[in-house]
């Protein structure tokens, strides 16, 4: 999968509140910091996403967008 952010951040899922549209994905990142992503629930589903993934964000503006690969 090609993106067009440069910024990438490795990163831990810690927990995960899902709704039938809209998912909040938080994450604990390597330095002493901690972000978060609102995704579709499909999307985490898609990318079957789950607490303790190692996955790594892409920041780009205002978005954090989750890539697991």
């Amino acid at each position: 999968m090609r993106y067009g952010a440069r910024n990438g951040v490795k990163a831990k899922v810690t927990s995960i509140d899902s709704d039938k549209v809209m998912s909040l994905v938080k994450f604990e990142v390597r330095a002493p910091a901690r972000l978060a992503s609102v995704l579709t629930t499909e999307s985490v589903r898609e990318m079957g996403l789950a607490v303790g993934d190692e996955i790594t964000l892409v920041i780009k503006a205002v978005h954090v967008l989750p890539i697991k690969e």
